[in-house]
């Protein structure tokens, strides 16, 4: 557990070698092996450190590991007018959640290098280099915000991944709408960012710390907010804004579906295992700041059931194959985001778990449809793909039901599990998201319908009459965007079909370390996740070797909330509730008041599955058996079927208030900028201008005047006097006459 730290700094060295050196110098092979080869040493320390993790006693499965003091020790003023020692180490800490997290970011990150290896073939050589340095660097990122022991390391990372979605989404860069598309996630997840950062200087200002732990521990001795929107109640929403842009919630979701401008591998990544996880890990990690602010977790399960069934809506009507993707995961999001808002942690985190398995695997399928129709992403112009991609489509039938949440896939047992924790704090919120599951049983059986049911509706291929043997024309030479000659619909080269195997054993099995204690499991998962959502007081070595904690931070959680309920202790009705089926089945529903029996929690199973049965019946009937069917609907009801194609017209309402607003501004103030502040500067450099001219006309014409008539006077003169200096003696003598007669004569005179 010590070596942790290489876990993120193996993909930070991939991406560095193949950024200074591979873009010059490597082959595409040696790309992707030097990205794939970080990439599987980083899972199987992850690997080895998870196994260490579990040999500890559950209360004391956490490690911190200090690499270095990133800022040393400062004294710096806090809340009440004392004084705390801002004191940030970069560390990084192995717990639980931690661990979980790690585990689903290398293991599923590995796979999608190795399905890009044959993915991004086509590109040229530098090209590969540029992308996998990338997907190495967002890697990197992620891991380090998973990992971070104290906000500002989560938020290095939490950063970090922001600006990787930019370059991902924007690899392509000549082509506008992916660069647009980059930027337009950049600045939103920005928005988003903004509340993220003032959550954490709050936090430092009440608690004194930017340690989780520390943070956690001083939580713990407040009281819950139930009757007030107090500095908790704050910091939390300033949270969850942060993890509205990240996770892509209302009103910050409109980046994602977008994102899919970029490679597919890179929408798989960013959608299934990193990115949008952050949100969701981000509010997990301060589940003991969330459970003392009722109010926001009420916010945020609203807001997630409301992510969830816009997002669903939308996914109806979409046509293009990973924009149904996209909207899915955007509505999986929310689910989870409901069950952080409910208290349920631990499920929360197991949905996350199971969907980076099967929605991975669903947008890797669409890779490799895509990879087979030469580049096509549109469903309407596909069809009858079954027989020509059978690999793909078994493997992708597996994520589909497993989304659904038809049994034994993995998808059922955390869906379940949300459900079930809805239904008992919130029946509308419940509600919400028993109607969201419907419809994505629906949305995505209809992409299977038309995608792989039907007849064939693409374009002919140069190989025409033959198609029976272009499932055998799988070699890695068929571009997947246009690239080549194109032969027909094809299962993808054997790296991405492994890539997509594996993926489909994940999504049938990934559920099984969840299962409830109705079916006679012990929802392993909950269990072992429970300490990370808990206040942790330190003990007494661990403090030895810490540096001392500020004033405000002080003696801060000597108590530990009993471990009967996942997801800290829960006040009464509207309060911060706990989570998990064993603490459900043991001192019944929190704030509830009932006691919930197996045998209804089977009955919420059986509607759940029943739900994702009737979804896939409908849309096995509207678009496989009568098809048309939905083609009547959509000619009954265009008015809703405009508004879903068109997504609520939400990215319009944003063109003509926030953004046309924006611009607005901009050019109001580049307009006072140019006549105003410009005109002063430009009016004093006139005046400064003709001053000067004025000032040369009076130097030139009244000053030097002066002086250029003096001389002339001067110099005119000197024509006269010049005269009386002749050098003749009688001209002189004369003078001297003249002069005695002129003196004799005055006097005369004057005596008179």
């Amino acid at each position: 557990m010590d070596l942790i730290w290489l876990i993120p700094l193996l993909p930070g060295l991939g991406a560095a070698v193949n950024g200074i050196f591979g873009i010059r110098y490597f082959s595409k092979r040696t790309a992707g092996l030097v990205a794939c080869t970080t990439m599987a040493i980083a899972f199987g320390v992850s690997l080895a450190a998870f196994v260490q993790l579990l040999g500890l006693s559950p209360d004391a499965r956490v490690h911190d590991v200090v690499l270095f003091d990133w800022i040393p020790p400062t004294a710096l003023q806090v809340a009440g007018g004392k004084v705390g020692s801002l004191h940030i180490p970069w560390a990084f800490r192995l717990d639980p959640l931690s661990s979980l997290m790690i585990l689903v970011v290398t293991g599923i990150g590995f796979l999608i290098h190795v399905y890009s290896t044959a993915y991004m073939h086509d590109e040229p050589r530098g090209g590969v280099a540029r992308y996998f340095s990338y997907l190495n660097l967002f890697c990197f990122f992620m891991l380090t915000l998973v990992l971070g022991a104290n906000y500002l390391v989560m938020f290095v990372g939490w950063e970090g991944v922001g600006l990787c979605s930019y370059l991902l989404i924007g690899y392509w860069y000549e082509k506008k709408s992916a660069s647009d598309a980059g930027k337009k996630a950049f600045i939103t997840n920005r928005v988003g960012d903004f509340g993220f950062l003032l959550g954490v200087f709050l936090i430092y200002f009440t608690f004194g710390s930017f340690d989780f732990r520390e943070v956690a521990n001083a939580a713990a001795t407040l009281p819950f907010e139930t009757a007030k929107f107090g500095t908790l109640s704050l910091i939390t929403l300033l949270l969850f804004v942060g993890a509205c842009g990240k996770s892509a919630q209302i009103p910050l979701y409109v980046w994602l579906p977008d994102a899919m401008e970029g490679p597919t591998p890179v929408s798989a990544l960013i959608h299934a295992a990193t990115m949008v996880t952050a949100g969701v890990y981000m509010v997990g990690r301060n589940a003991v700041l969330f459970n003392h602010a009722p109010m926001t977790m009420e916010v945020v399960a609203i807001v997630g059931v409301l992510t969830a069934v816009m997002a669903a809506s939308i996914g109806l009507v979409q046509t293009d194959i990973k924009r149904v993707l996209a909207y899915s995961t955007v509505s999986q999001l929310g689910y989870m985001f409901v069950a952080m808002g409910v208290g349920a942690y631990a499920a929360g985190a197991f949905h996350l778990m199971t969907h980076a398995f099967f929605k991975a695997l669903l947008f890797l399928c669409s890779g490799a449809v895509i990879h087979a129709m030469a580049g096509e992403q549109n469903m309407l112009k596909m069809g009858g793909l079954k027989k020509h991609m059978p690999i793909t489509f078994w493997t992708m039938m597996i994520g589909t039901v497993a989304i659904a949440g038809i049994p034994p896939f993995a998808g059922f047992f955390s869906k379940d599990e949300i459900l079930l924790q809805a239904f008992l704090k919130n029946k509308f919120v419940y509600g919400m998201a028993a109607f969201a599951a419907l419809m994505t049983a629906f949305y995505m059986f209809r992409l299977m319908s038309l995608t792989f049911f039907g007849g064939y509706r693409g374009p002919a291929w140069e190989t025409a009459g033959h198609h029976e043997a272009s499932g055998a024309a799988a070699g890695a030479g068929h571009g997947h965007a246009g690239h080549g000659a194109w032969h027909g619909p094809h299962d993808a080269p054997t790296p991405m079909t492994f890539v997509l195997v594996v993926l489909a054993i994940g999504a049938v099995l990934a559920g099984f370390v969840g299962i409830p204690a109705a079916l006679g499991g012990g929802n392993a998962i909950e269990q072992f996740l429970h300490p990370s959502f808990v206040a942790q007081p330190m003990n007494a070595a661990e403090a030895a070797v810490r540096a001392p904690a500020p004033d405000a931070a002080e003696g801060a959680a000597t108590r530990q909330d009993p471990p009967a309920a996942v997801g800290d202790r829960a006040p009464a009705e509207g309060g911060a509730p706990g989570t998990g089926h064993a603490a459900v089945a043991e001192s019944g529903a929190e704030g509830g008041g009932a006691e919930i029996s197996s045998a209804f929690e089977l009955g919420l199973m059986s509607f759940s599955v029943l739900i994702g049965i009737v979804g896939i019946a409908v849309a096995w009937r509207f678009y496989v058996r009568r098809p048309e069917i939905a083609a009547n609907l959509k000619t009954r009801f265009a008015g809703p079927h405009r508004v879903l194609t068109n997504k609520y017209y939400v990215d319009e309402l944003y063109d003509a208030t926030v953004i046309s607003g924006t611009m607005a501004s901009a050019n109001g103030l580049w307009t006072f900028d140019r006549n105003v502040v410009d005109g002063a500067v430009n009016g004093t450099g006139w005046l400064t201008i003709f001053s000067s001219w004025f000032a040369g006309i009076i130097d030139k014409y009244i000053v030097d005047g002066l002086v250029n008539l003096v001389g002339s006077i001067l110099q005119e003169s000197s024509f006269v006097f010049r005269r009386l200096q002749t050098g003749l003696i009688q001209n002189y003598a004369l003078l001297m006459l003249f002069g005695v007669f002129a003196f004799v004569s005055l006097y005369l005179l004057l005596g008179r």
